[in-house]
This record gives C-alpha cells, structure tokens and sequence, in this order.
C-alpha cells in the first residue's frame, strides 16, 4: 500500500509558476501527474521512473512543465511554468509499484493516486 500526499496547488495569474510536490510512504516503479478539468477526462500530465529517472511529459506541456523527483524522501515534483488558464484542473500525482513502461501514460496504469489539488491560472 502506497500514501501520497500531495501539495502545492493554488490561485496563480498566466504567465506564472507554481510547483506541486507529492509525497510517497515507499519507493515506487513510476510516479505521475494527472489533471482533470471540469467536464473533461482526466488526462496525462507527465511521469518519471524512479530506477533510471527517464521522464515523460504530455506535448501539452512540453518546455513548460517539468518533473522531477527527490530519491531520498520519495517525492516527486512537477514544476510549472508559463501557465495558462487551459492549465487549470485539479491535479492529481499517482504512483505504481509495477512495471508500467509501456503504458505509463494510462490512467489505469496506476493503482495509488493522491487526494488532488487544485490548481487555478487565471487570464
């Protein structure tokens, strides 16, 4: 069993930054960040081994959006830049303990998820 403790979301204007942190009670095989929009699916946002730290990001956020972890406390990160009000969702970090290389973009792939926070760019 895996608890993640997310934080870090909030009120920001466009253009601003804003980084999320997710706390993990265990070393995990991928932790990610999902977001979910009012009346949208939830959707990929961007994940990383934690073996190798090999990153993946959505194209959505590529060149703004980073992740990244800190091994020693089983956190990961997700630095947001330059964002935008179609950035606003809530957001929600995830983790598996299994090997999920080649679907590590599925929300289905991972069976732990955070509470989610919320994060609101406004124009």
């Amino acid at each position: 069993q895996v608890q993640l403790v997310e934080s870090g979301g909030g009120l920001v204007q466009a253009g601003d930054s804003l980084t999320l942190s997710c706390a993990a009670s265990l070393r995990t095989y991928a932790m990610a960040w999902f977001r979910q929009a009012p009346g949208k699916e939830r959707e990929f946002v961007a994940a990383i081994l934690w073996s190798d730290g090999n990153t993946y990001s959505a194209d959505s956020v590529k060149g703004r959006f980073t992740i990244s972890r800190d091994s020693a406390k089983n956190t990961a990160y997700l630095q947001m830049n330059s964002l935008k009000p179609d950035d606003t969702a809530v957001y929600y970090c995830a983790a598996s303990l299994r090997a999920i290389y080649s679907r590590i973009t599925v929300v289905g792939s991972y069976r732990y998820w955070g509470q989610g926070t919320q994060v609101t760019v406004s124009s």
